[in-house]
């Protein structure tokens, strides 16, 4: 099983340094077991469930080298690394991924990321050198967290447990703070909510340096490790050998997260979920297993009441269902589940997950699933919309094209004004914008107006989105795929790891490689992923273009509204300490349940009542 935590301490004296149970305590999430290991000044420890191999894949040890590495990883291409490190056939099977880690350092050194593939976060610790190196996947899937108190270095899976070692502040970072209780994106690529915390950006490297002599503190230099901005284009070829190529990719992408199971899929109808359904379960029967257990958002039916005339997800994920065999389980959340979710600390990774997902992650722990794959990450890249491809034609004067692919779609011309006449006119952009928003639909968010008078907000740099790939890189860099995956900081409450097929390093690549008429076509958006599954998934599926079923968000929309009463009460019965960054007079107005059924603001809800710890 790869779920696992890891941490360590660099620095302070041999003998009277901190021991790692402060942190090892704050990540019990992740299991009771636990492994430590002291070479020199450094500790470095892991945390992991009860699985007889999982110790020996967080943590591993080079006795000849002196080398320690702790890993939260799961590496694919196994067998290309193993070739590449000279490792015989009979071997390999029962090498942990720490080891490999640890063997890829001792022969790539700090270049090793480069030959790495999969979702990991590692430390190495090299006591010839008196350094650690440390490094994470190229989308951050693996988190890692660090601090630098008292010339030490700290770091975690979590940032809880670096908060826990001694003389880590835990004051907030206000900058942050503004953005996540506005409208904007936080720039968390390397900060966090608290001051005295960073992240470790995805794709890149770390080497903390031991100053020379005790207690002299310690030198960091930070290296990227991944650069999308440089993947070649691909080879010209027909629309039918890139999607071949798609599929085979998508295949492998699932296959490699088949295992540590039980597994299980979620299942909602869209083309995403739909396919690493369908792609795990007929892997699964490959090799003869059943297929995964199915999740879907939508509330249960019991047999003898009709499905409602507006629930177009239903159709669709039955299709699925009946055609490869799945058992499907319904888990709209309840009230109960949707106060568990906003009881989650906003400051903290893994508060974003969806709501409903609170009720899936119970019923898959329910029936034994260890990982649940989502299809997190394929609207930014392998099934990208197309979006820029419109500017981009219209900048280089292919106005003729432009023209022709805008009528071959419906309601395109309004999506013209607003994303591509705002090039040729930026004034118009928000006014176009402040137009589609009336009626009720533009948000308000509960940021105190003093705290967001005094406070600029640390967000992530907007840039024009001209052309498909500068599109699908602004993604990428922003962070944003990283903070989904994040959900796992919560999942492992319940004993289950995601994973994400979509965010394979290899099937982003791929999808970076591409000519942007693979994304759009003439009446078609998210064109190269219809195609590729074009023996995959039912057509009802395939070519479905809706999102948002009533039958899934009106439930959900219920829910909250339940709660809210009780979170207000709760709120007036102890005012919360982060109250000062929260315009409560008008939150509280907002948390009337009729108030919100009539007009529902759940993002401005969701990320003031995360932040308050009430």
């Amino acid at each position: 099983m790869s779920l696992s935590a890891i941490c360590g301490v660099l620095g302070g004296g041999q003998d009277d340094g901190p021991t790692l149970d402060p942190l090892l305590n704050a990540m019990a999430d992740y299991g009771p077991q636990r492994r430590t290991q002291t070479s020199g000044r450094a500790r470095l420890g892991c945390r992991y469930a009860d699985d007889a191999n999982a110790g020996a894949s967080a943590l591993a040890v080079d006795r000849s080298a002196g080398l320690v590495a702790v890993a939260n990883a799961r590496l694919d291409e196994r067998d290309a690394l193993c070739d590449a490190l000279a490792i015989s056939p009979p071997l390999r099977a029962g090498l942990a991924d720490a080891e490999l880690l640890l063997r890829a350092f001792a022969r790539w050194g700090e270049a090793c990321p480069t030959h790495l593939f999969g979702d990991y976060a590692f430390a190495v610790w090299d006591p010839r050198r008196g350094a650690l190196f440390c490094a994470c996947d190229h989308v951050g899937a693996r988190p890692f967290y660090y601090a630098l108190p008292d010339e030490r270095f700290i770091f975690a899976s979590t940032v809880q447990a670096v908060l826990a070692a001694p003389g880590v502040s835990a004051a907030l970072d206000e900058a942050v703070v503004a953005a996540k209780l506005s409208s904007m994106v936080p720039d968390t690529r390397a900060r966090t909510a608290y001051r005295a915390v960073y992240k470790l950006p995805a794709g890149h490297s770390l080497v903390v340096q031991l100053a020379a002599g005790e207690g002299r503190g310690v030198r960091l230099s930070m290296a990227r490790h991944w650069h999308p901005e440089e993947i070649a284009a691909a080879p010209s070829a027909s629309d039918d050998d890139y999607a071949a190529e798609c599929l085979d990719l998508l295949r492998q992408a699932v296959r490699d997260r088949l295992r540590d199971g039980p597994v299980g899929v979620h299942l909602s109808g869209g083309l995403d979920s739909s396919s690493i359904a369908v792609l795990a379960a007929r892997e699964h029967r490959r090799l003869g297993e059943p297929p995964p257990a199915a999740f879907s958002w939508l509330p249960a039916l019991d047999g003898a009441s009709p499905k409602p005339a507006h629930a177009w997800e239903y159709a669709l994920t039955d299709a699925v269902a009946a055609q490869e065999g799945l058992q499907v389980f319904h888990c709209a959340p309840s009230a109960a589940q949707v106060l568990d979710v906003l009881r989650l600390d906003g400051t903290l990774p893994g508060a974003s997950v969806p709501h409903a997902d609170e009720a899936s992650l119970a019923l898959a722990a329910a029936a034994g699933v260890r990982v649940l794959l989502s299809g997190i990450g394929g609207d930014e890249c392998v099934s990208f919309n197309g979006r820029g491809h419109w500017q981009r034609l219209l900048l280089t004067g292919r106005w003729r094209q432009l023209a022709a692919e805008i009528k071959a779609q419906d309601g395109a011309w309004r999506l013209l004004a607003v994303y591509v006449l705002g090039l040729l006119h930026p004034a118009l952009h928000p006014a176009l914008t402040r137009r589609r928003r009336r009626g009720g639909m533009r948000r308000r968010w509960f940021i105190d107006p003093q705290f967001a008078r005094r406070t600029k907000p640390l967000t992530v740099p907007q840039a024009r989105m001209i052309g498909v790939r500068r599109t699908q890189l602004r993604f990428l860099r922003d962070g944003r795929l990283g903070s989904q995956a994040e959900w796992n900081a919560h999942a492992a409450k319940h004993g289950i790891e995601y994973r994400f097929p979509l965010l394979d390093r290899r099937l982003l690549e791929f999808a970076l490689s591409l000519p942007p008429e693979q994304f759009r076509r003439p009446g078609h958006n998210r064109w190269l992923m219809r195609h590729a599954l074009r023996d995959v998934l039912p057509p009802e599926v395939r070519w479905n273009r809706r999102k948002d079923d009533p039958a899934r968000t009106e439930p959900l929309m219920e829910a909250i509204a339940e709660a809210l009463p009780v979170v207000r009460q709760r709120i007036l019965d102890r005012t919360p300490s982060r109250a000062q960054y929260v315009d409560m007079p008008r939150l509280l107005e907002a948390l009337d349940a009729n108030r919100f059924r009539a007009a529902p603001q759940l993002a401005p809800l969701h990320a003031a009542l995360q932040f308050l710890d009430w």
